[in-house]
Order: C-alpha cells, then sequence, then structure tokens
C-alpha cells in the first residue's frame, strides 16, 4: 500500500511538473525571420557580435553565411562566396569573421564590415568544429580524419592576429566532432566519436592526457557544453538519443537522460541551470537540479533536422535554425528565454 501510494504522488508531481513546463515553457517564441530562395540543406553553426547587434548563421549546403541584425531580426547581408561553412568566429576587436570552410579546406577571413574576404588559412580536408581561446587569441580547428582517409584527426592551431596556422595535432581517431575549452585552466575536451569516447588534452603541452569512454551502446557522441564552476560535461549521443553527465575532473558518469535525436548543438544556461539541446523535431530542454540530478522539463517543438541553435545569454534569447524542407520555407526562430 505504501509503495502504491508513494507511486501515485510520484505520478502527480511528474504531472504538475509537465502541466507547468507547458503552461510556462523555458522558451517562448517571439519571431520568426523567412528566408526565402534558400535550397534543401541543413545549418551548422551560429556566431554572435554582442556589440555590433549582429548574429551569423553557415548555411552549410547552401554555402551561404546569413548576417541577421539581432535588435530587428531582420536578414541584413548574405556572403555568398563561402564553401560548405561550418563553424564560424566573430572578433570584434578585429572587425573580422573567421569562417571555416569544409569544401575549400581552409579557414577563411572576411573583413567585419564589408565581408569581403581578405586572408585563407589552410587546414586539411573536412574542417569543421571549433573552440576559440580569448586569452592567447588562439582558434582550435577540428579538420583530417574520415574524408582524408587517415587513421586519425587534427586540431589546427590558429593565431586570429596574424591569421596563420601554428601547427597541428594529431588525435588517434578520424572521427572528431565538438571541442570545449574550460577557462580556468589548460585543459580541451572533446567528443571522440569515432571510439565513443571523450578526449581530454593539456592544450599548451599539446598532449592528450586521458581518453574516456562512454557507457556501452552510447553511440555518435556529437555535441559537447561544459559547466565548469560545478565540475560537469555535458555529452549527447545521436544513437541512442541522450544526453551523458561526466565529471569534468575524472570522467566518472554522474547520470545519463533520454534525448531528442539527431542533436548538432546544445547550450548550457548557468543563470536559469538549463541545458538546451537541438534536434531533429524538438528542442529538449532539462533542469540541472543539482549537479548530480537533471530532468527534461520541456520538448519545444521544432521541425527537420533543426539541430543548429545557440543561447545568447546576454540578449535573454535562443535561436534555431530551420532548414527548409519540402514546401517548408528555411527560417530562424527567436525564442525568448523565460524564468
Amino acid at each position: 500500500m505504501k509503495s502504491t501510494r508513494a507511486a501515485i504522488m510520484a505520478l502527480m508531481v511528474f504531472l504538475g511538473g509537465v502541466a507547468k513546463a507547458k503552461d510556462n515553457p523555458p522558451l517562448k517564441l517571439a519571431d520568426t525571420i523567412s528566408l526565402p530562395g534558400l535550397k534543401d540543406g541543413d545549418f551548422d553553426h551560429f556566431a554572435l557580435d554582442l556589440e555590433g547587434h549582429r548574429l551569423f548563421l553557415t548555411g552549410e549546403e547552401n554555402d551561404k553565411v546569413l548576417v541577421f541584425d539581432t535588435s530587428t531580426n531582420k536578414l541584413i547581408h548574405t556572403i555568398e562566396e563561402s564553401k560548405a561553412p561550418h563553424a564560424i568566429l566573430y572578433r570584434g576587436d578585429l572587425k573580422k569573421l573567421f569562417v571555416v570552410e569544409g569544401d575549400a579546406s581552409a579557414v577563411k577571413v572576411y573583413d567585419g564590415e564589408s565581408y569581403k574576404p581578405i586572408a585563407e588559412i589552410k587546414v586539411s580536408v573536412d574542417a569543421d568544429s571549433i573552440a576559440y581561446d580569448p586569452a592567447t587569441q588562439y582558434l582550435y580547428v577540428v579538420n583530417g580524419g574520415r574524408e582524408a582517409h587517415t587513421p586519425y584527426s587534427l586540431i589546427s592551431v590558429i593565431d586570429t592576429n596574424s591569421s596563420k596556422k601554428l601547427r597541428d595535432i594529431k588525435i588517434p581517431s578520424n572521427h572528431v566532432e565538438a571541442i570545449v575549452l574550460e577557462k580556468s585552466g589548460p585543459r580541451m575536451f572533446m567528443n571522440i566519436t569515432g571510439k565513443n569516447a571523450v578526449g581530454v588534452m593539456d592544450r599548451n603541452k599539446s598532449v592528450l592526457e586521458a581518453t574516456w569512454p562512454l557507457p556501452a551502446g552510447d553511440k555518435l557522441n556529437v555535441a559537447m557544453a561544459l559547466d565548469e564552476a560545478n565540475h560537469r560535461l555535458f555529452v549527447v549521443t545521436r544513437t541512442p538519443g541522450k544526453l551523458i553527465v561526466l565529471n569534468s575532473d575524472t570522467g566518472k558518469v554522474v547520470t545519463s537522460v533520454p534525448a531528442v535525436g539527431m542533436v548538432d548543438d546544445m547550450a548550457y544556461d548557468a543563470k536559469q541551470k538549463r541545458i538546451y539541446v537541438a534536434g531533429d523535431q524538438f528542442v529538449d530542454v532539462f533542469n540541472q537540479k543539482d549537479p548530480d540530478q537533471y530532468e527534461r522539463v520541456a520538448r519545444i517543438p521544432g521541425s527537420f533536422r533543426a539541430k543548429t541553435g545557440i543561447l545568447v545569454p546576454e540578449l535573454n534569447r535562443y535561436y534555431l535554425a530551420v532548414p527548409h524542407h519540402e514546401s517548408h520555407e528555411a527560417e530562424v526562430r527567436v525564442y525568448d528565454v523565460q524564468p
């Protein structure tokens, strides 16, 4: 009898939480930016120019970089010269835009005002993910691997002040995805997707210090985020769709929660203690009850392969890129983050 009563109480609490999330969703749609003229094909990543009130979006399969005004939620420019753009960085102090272009096997540098190409830094084929260290102004770029037909991938270190490549770091896997940097120390975390593992590297020494395998059966770890204050590393797998929480000091798996599939982007919201996970058809929102406990509190309707999102805490907004699919026009959805 006690176990039945406890089960009923737990169900009531769960249903109450679901109802609350439905009545007060953590993300509220505020605007939609239509993008007519784009063909079918994925977007990849966003980048922000906070002071200039601009948001950049790479249209990977449309070979375009889209520029939006965050004050008006309008498309204000399109860079047409880009060749399969992936990750992107804007340095406001230099007024330069660094775009990883996969089909060019290069990081292209564009003038931040005229949008004209001004430099090119060659890397290997299949260049994709990046991480930027504001302390050194170094940009770390994942490239090589599968399309280069090598058993290893490369992380190229680029000095964004001089627009020069400094060195290549070999990673012993032909498939590496997201990389994130800690601020309080020299570690770099990376999804070694080819081994279903997380790698930890000292970026001062360029040495891979540890490899943490994911639980058996968890594969295709693509997205990654870090809660440095609580020593928690978040990884999302595609097979199956799952949010995995690791202790960032030891690599021990703290917990895991089912998540939307085909995820490409995730973001940790330190203010609201939430994790936003963009995937196929939905954006899953998880609540961080404490460093060891997480629950999905909302599943926001998304769209086909709408797996590119960015949280902008300074604007209290979340942006989701929705690709063109069949009769559905491409668009960017602008959400207000709700308390």
